[in-house]
């Protein structure tokens, strides 16, 4: 049996998870959280958005699981005293574990993982990208090589290349198109089953939108996903889809490898300045006076530091730490991760103030308000006031910036591995690939594909969790509910003896 590995961001990825189901059932059972997010479930761009967060949510949750594998073991020796020693019931041999850890993702993906090639290559190519002196028929000539594991299965690639590409291409989407018609079809079935109507009324009721989700909406997304994944499952095993880098790695894999550093950063982070912000908001905002002085001159010196140069300044002492005691981590993995955790935990550190001066201002408002008031007079302790009547009605305002917040740290921690001081050079993250292929564009030609699939990675993610973010926002923000909940008209009475209404 493997040994299973817990890393910190680990721990706390499935920890978020834990809360957020709690969250859920919580939601369910209070009347008027289910009603804000029933209006949340009616937004179709909210819900495709939605499902594109979840596969990405599965992505890193896979990459998650992280263990060291059981090597075999060692050869025993027969006769002698080796064989009387068996005989004699020696005590077995420990187990040994493999120095390098492994995640779920990784045995998914282990063709691609270990399909490495010499260097660069082409999307879905069979030779390498660049020239190098080949023998052939003892001449040394200047050419393209073939790669090692991309179109091996092609015996003259010149030829055949275009119709396996073809082919298989074809299959993939049909697989894809076959999957998405499956789900669709199941959904008229429970429509059907629900309504205890005929398949053809159900399909009309789902397609003219007669449901509470927008079905139509969510069955094109998933078609689009269905189509897209079923053509690179297709390709993946015979080619690089997404080509291969400097080293030879997979392009594609590393892209997947990368999703788990950026769902960790944007939650860890936007969890960790939570606290901060409420603590200090509320506090300055109810107390006022002397509090809300030192609360207001803290965060303000803190906003006139450069975001930038601030954390650097953590990340390098965290360095110096994590490089004077190696003894502390057992393998490069475990290094990285808790550069990656503390990295979340100081982008949240350092990032609170402006939460708290949007809480210090709601709080001085609700501060004023009849029924804080009252429950001063009654004798309401300061802390029960703030529990029970202040946080409450700031709750919207944590949800929404707490989801905006989330786009906005995955750039950050781009742009912080795009400078050297973002994860650990052996993190997967948009950031290093971005970093990485800064060179390849001055090439002529131009190594084009490690970008394009960092970029368009990082754009489905932060797109998705935007218009999700969206959608939250106009759901909880009180002012906008006003604006979009009208009381309806009563209906005027006609006249009895005219018919016509007055």
């Amino acid at each position: 049996m493997p040994k299973f590995v817990f890393l910190p961001t680990d721990l706390a990825l499935f920890a978020q998870l834990l809360v957020l189901a709690f969250y859920v059932r919580h939601a369910w059972r209070t009347p008027l959280l289910r009603q804000t997010w029933r209006y949340v479930s009616k937004d179709a761009a909210a819900m495709c958005a939605g499902l594109v967060l979840m596969l990405f949510l599965l992505v890193a949750l896979l990459d998650s699981v992280h263990f060291r594998p059981l090597l075999p073991p060692a050869p025993v020796a027969s006769g002698g005293v080796a064989a009387q020693a068996v005989g004699a019931s020696a005590a077995a041999p420990a187990a040994a574990y493999s120095t390098r850890t492994l995640s779920l993702l990784d045995v998914v993906l282990a063709d691609p993982r270990e399909s490495r090639e010499k260097t660069y290559s082409v999307p879905l190519a069979t030779h390498q990208f660049s020239k190098e002196s080949l023998l052939r028929d003892g001449v040394s000539v200047r050419d393209f090589p073939r790669l090692q594991f991309g179109g091996k299965h092609l015996s003259e690639p010149e030829a055949q290349w275009g119709d396996d590409v073809r082919q298989r291409s074809m299959r993939g989407l049909g697989a894809g198109a076959l999957a998405g018609l499956a789900v669709g079809a199941l959904a008229v079935l429970w429509q059907a089953r629900r309504s205890g109507s005929t398949g053809t009324k159900a399909l009309a009721t789902l397609w003219q939108g007669g449901v509470a989700l927008p079905v139509r909406a969510l069955w094109f997304t998933l078609l689009t996903l269905a189509l897209v994944l079923g053509w690179a499952a297709a390709l993946w095993p015979y080619y690089h889809v997404m080509g291969t880098d400097q080293t030879g790695n997979d392009v594609l894999f590393l892209a997947l490898k990368s999703i788990r550093t950026a769902v960790v950063i944007g939650s860890l982070a936007t969890l960790s300045t939570i606290p901060l912000a409420v603590v200090f908001g509320i506090a300055a905002g109810y107390f006022k006076g002397r509090v809300d002085d030192a609360i207001q001159y803290f965060y303000t010196v803190l906003s006139s530091i450069p975001s930038v140069l601030l954390i650097s300044a953590f990340v390098l002492m965290i360095q110096v730490f994590i490089d004077k005691n190696p003894q502390s981590f057992e393998t490069g993995l475990e290094r990285g991760d808790v550069r990656l955790f503390l990295l979340a935990a100081i982008l949240g550190i350092t990032g609170w103030a402006s939460l708290a001066r949007l809480l210090r201002a709601e709080t001085l408002k609700l501060g004023e308000l009849d029924y804080v008031q009252a429950a001063r007079a009654f004798g309401v302790s300061d802390m029960g006031i703030m529990r029970r009547h202040i946080l409450p009605n700031l709750t919207h305002l944590i949800v929404i910036v707490a989801v905006l917040d989330f786009s906005g740290l995955v750039l950050y921690e781009a742009v912080l591995s795009y400078v050297g001081v973002g994860v650990d050079p052996n993190t997967n993250s948009f950031g290093i690939m971005i970093n990485a292929a800064r060179n390849e564009m001055s090439r002529d030609p131009v190594i084009w594909w490690s970008l394009t699939a960092a970029f368009g990675f990082m754009l489905a993610l932060v797109l998705s969790m935007t218009l999700f973010a969206s959608a939250v926002r106009e759901a909880f923000d009180p002012r906008a509910r006003a604006f979009r909940v009208r009381p309806a008209k009563a209906p005027v009475a006609a006249n009895k003896s005219t018919g016509v209404a007055p």
